[in-house]
């Protein structure tokens, strides 16, 4: 696996291995969604990340993979593209924008597909080692839920360490009140994580935020008390359950 940073292109220059057949995916960040990545293959990356630089700006670095006699055809690179989009999607732990359709698997020999599916767990591997968990599937727990509703928004999610997760499946308010104050980051994320079914705007995937107030602003379109608006099941506000615990 190559890892190269955008800013440093130059470096395929000294490496004959890049221009040959490789499947690749580009990296990049977005404070106000999910990770973004772009999964691809080319006969020649040298040529092909050109076209990419000038065309996607979100990416900041690509990684890399070919294999280690640089043997590998143009069919093997298209069967691990379509592999790895896949799992990307099933995984959605990133942002695919620009790849929306998972692209037909070519026929291979099976002793052909074997060697790919191993060199395919290689992948995963050596992405999950630097710390891309692109293909990782996160495993639910059983969390202390809450809810809150509003405007048309009835979301459920749970409060931990890392901040305040609305869950998938949450409906959320399709408008914001004027006094609004990230309207344009909320239409992005509304964008990237819900869709539309029967005219109700639905989340497509968990979302954590910062705060259990930022998650009810989200989920709400107006700006609320978190600690208040999000209970349980049994009406107990998150600051009776967590904060209290403090006094």
């Amino acid at each position: 696996m190559f890892v190269v940073p955008r800013s440093n292109l130059s470096y395929l220059n000294t490496q004959e291995k890049l221009q040959k057949p490789a499947f690749y995916i580009l990296l990049g960040e977005d404070e106000s969604t999910k990770p973004q990545a772009y999964i691809g293959e080319t006969e020649n990356f040298k040529e092909r990340v050109k076209d990419h630089d000038s065309k996607k700006s979100f990416w900041q670095k690509a990684l890399i993979f070919v294999s280690k006699d640089a043997d590998m055809t143009k069919v093997d690179v298209q069967y691990l593209e379509h592999k790895a989009i896949a799992e990307a999607k099933k995984a959605n732990a990133f942002v695919l924008s620009d790849n929306k359709q998972i692209p037909k698997a070519p026929n291979l020999p099976e002793h052909q597909q074997d060697s790919m599916n191993e060199f395919f767990e290689d992948v995963k591997f050596l992405a999950s080692f630097i710390g891309c968990n692109i293909f990782e599937v996160s495993q639910p727990k059983e969390e202390h839920l809450f809810y809150t509703k509003g405007r048309g928004c009835n979301a459920k999610g749970f409060y931990s360490s890392d901040g305040f997760t609305v869950l998938k499946g949450s409906t959320v308010a399709k408008t914001m009140v004027p006094s609004f104050n990230w309207k344009e980051k909320r239409e992005k994320m509304l964008q990237d994580y819900t869709s539309t079914e029967n005219g109700i705007l639905v989340l497509t995937s968990d979302k954590t935020f910062s705060s259990p107030s930022t998650a009810a602003d989200f989920c709400i379109g107006s700006s609320n008390n978190g600690w208040l608006v999000w209970k349980d099941k049994e009406g107990n506000t998150l600051d009776s359950v967590y904060r209290k615990q403090l006094d």
